[in-house]
């Protein structure tokens, strides 16, 4: 009897043997497979964030217009009471920044130049402060899902699961073919982004900075999903917050706004 079973036994592993020897001999997934596949998940993520955003819609905005406040900070705490202002832009390059109630100062942004606008006439920005403007325009969202995406050369890598603030986040990190890279934060339930972020050296000090900014508080406007609310932060301290009070698209502005000679008073009827 016992032989038997010995010889039950023998058969039973004789005939598990191509079995665990097949896998066993199985190749593995190649990186280059892996790293296909990680590239693949990490742009539809952000196809879908564009998506969720308004897709063709969101893709096709000429120009925008937000009124809201807006709170500078240092070291997380207000250093005041918040100004009132109006933001317009018209893509790719063109931006102009109205500050307090009477709308009497500017800053008004075409291709690489900036300048202010006071009652003392026109003066153009610092060039530090031009510079910082620029940095954050190159590495802006829309700027990111409308023209990163597509550039030659760029590449995706999705980084698994976050936290933007306190909130859930699929991770993803695109590269582009100058070795200049961002991070989306994106909403694993609706898709919206709820961060972004980059790094840079200072080319004086060779101090390695993390920008940061969230979105929040997204609503519905001419088809586009738009975050009124905004926080930025700079290696890791909340720097200004803005919350808008109205959006608005494609309202085709006035050429003159964004002439800073041209003489254009927001509190007069436009002549275009």
């Amino acid at each position: 009897m016992k032989s038997v079973s010995n010889i039950l036994l023998a058969i039973s592993v004789i005939c598990a043997a191509p079995v665990v020897a097949s896998a066993q001999n199985a190749p593995a997934p190649s990186s280059s497979t892996q790293d296909d596949q990680n590239s693949a998940k990490a742009r539809n993520l952000v196809e879908q964030a564009i998506e969720a955003l308004g897709g063709p819609a969101y893709l096709q905005v000429h120009d925008t217009a937000s009124q809201g406040r807006t709170y500078s900070l240092h070291h997380g705490e207000s250093t005041g009471s918040g100004v009132v202002f109006w933001r317009f832009t018209v893509f790719p390059d063109k931006e102009r920044i109205e500050l307090s109630k009477e709308r009497d100062v500017a800053q008004v942004y075409v291709g690489e130049k900036g300048f202010e606008i006071t009652y003392k006439g026109v003066r153009p920005l610092e060039a530090k402060e031009l510079s910082d403007y620029l940095r954050r325009r190159k590495y802006a969202l829309d700027v990111v899902l409308r023209q990163w995406v597509n550039a030659k050369g760029m590449a995706f890598f999705y980084e698994g699961p976050a936290l933007s603030g306190n909130r859930q986040a699929d991770q993803v990190t695109l590269v582009s073919a100058q070795n200049e890279s961002v991070t989306l934060l994106l909403d694993p339930s609706n898709h919206l982004p709820l961060g972004k972020k980059f790094s840079w050296r200072d080319p004086v000090d060779r101090q390695l900075n993390l920008e940061e900014e969230t979105y929040d508080n997204y609503r519905m406007v001419g088809g586009i999903m738009t975050p009124y609310n905004t926080t930025r932060f700079f290696n890791g301290d909340m720097t200004m917050q803005r919350f808008l009070n109205s959006a608005s698209y494609n309202e085709n502005p006035t050429p003159a706004m964004f002439d800073p000679n041209s003489g254009y008073n927001p509190n007069k009827p436009n002549k275009r």
